[in-house]
């Protein structure tokens, strides 16, 4: 199993030499760019990665509320300009991945505020998201011909209700994912533990879709500080051989996160080493 971690759980706290200056001692073997590509610059930053040693498997996509633009990051929207402007950003990250050698980028589905809509409780009918993914699908599959010819694969992400209502579980993926050309599926526990009714079927019904895994536990921060259980979710994606990388997005409240950046780390490591020996 491959181990990375996402920067964009660094970036408010410390500049990214400082948090590569403590992850290259922590035996990762990646990590994941924030897709903010107007706020760096790029082929300075690949410096950086090279003179730290640490490569970068891709780049995890600012949508919604994590960024202070991610308002304008909708590929649902009936706004052409918004949608113009969701298209640009997804290719600007494509671009910027190509450059720093990462091969993925994930993408979320935002859609317009509707009034009155209860974000907390509300869900969207199947036939309404019927309609919209069929909107989205040759949007999608425009994108991911333009990832494909640089390289890189787009996955998509299902978030939580709380996040966005539309694509929210694996269902939602799949579906999507089988109607846009070269469209890949991520996976995170927070929002799998949230959404899905089992862990084990959301794994093995997307295993020819999965090429990427987001790792935190159910209050955000890293594994084995809550009270999600790794270990059958790890022996799930051994024995369908997974072969991507298992990325931590934890929460960071301050830069004192260097022990529990470790411990997540190793306790991961001796889950897959405990099921390694079970499943041989």
């Amino acid at each position: 199993m491959k181990y990375s971690i996402t920067l964009a759980s660094f970036r408010k706290i410390e500049p990214i030499e400082q948090t590569l200056t403590k992850l290259a001692r922590q035996g990762y073997n990646a990590v994941e760019m924030f897709g903010e590509p107007g706020d760096v610059d790029v082929k300075k930053l690949k410096d950086m990665f090279d003179s730290y040693d640490i490569p970068v498997c891709g780049i995890t996509g600012m949508w919604g509320s994590i960024s202070r633009d991610g308002w304008k990051r909708k590929l649902l929207s009936a706004d052409p300009a918004l949608m113009k402007a969701s298209e640009k950003y997804v290719q600007d990250c494509v671009r910027m991945c190509n450059i720093l050698g990462g091969k993925e980028m994930n993408i979320c589905l935002f859609a317009d505020e509707r009034p009155g809509f209860d974000r907390t409780h509300g869900t969207i009918q199947a036939k309404e998201k019927e309609l919209l993914f069929a909107k989205a699908i040759p949007i999608i599959s425009q994108l991911c011909k333009y990832a494909t010819d640089y390289g890189v694969e787009l996955v998509l992400e299902p978030l939580n209700r709380y996040s966005t209502p539309y694509c929210t579980s694996v269902k939602d993926a799949i579906t999507i994912a089988q109607k846009a050309s070269s469209l890949g599926i991520l996976l995170d526990t927070f929002h799998m533990n949230i959404e899905e009714d089992s862990f084990a079927d959301a794994i093995r019904s997307s295993h020819s879709l999965l090429r990427h895994m987001h790792f935190a536990d159910n209050n955000r921060k890293m594994p084995g500080l809550a009270h999600i259980d790794f270990q059958p979710i790890m022996k799930n994606l051994q024995e369908i051989n997974y072969d991507g990388y298992v990325s931590f997005e934890p929460n960071i409240a301050d830069r004192n996160y260097e022990p529990e950046t470790k411990s997540g780390l190793d306790f991961v490591k001796r889950i897959e080493l405990r099921n390694s020996v079970t499943l041989a």
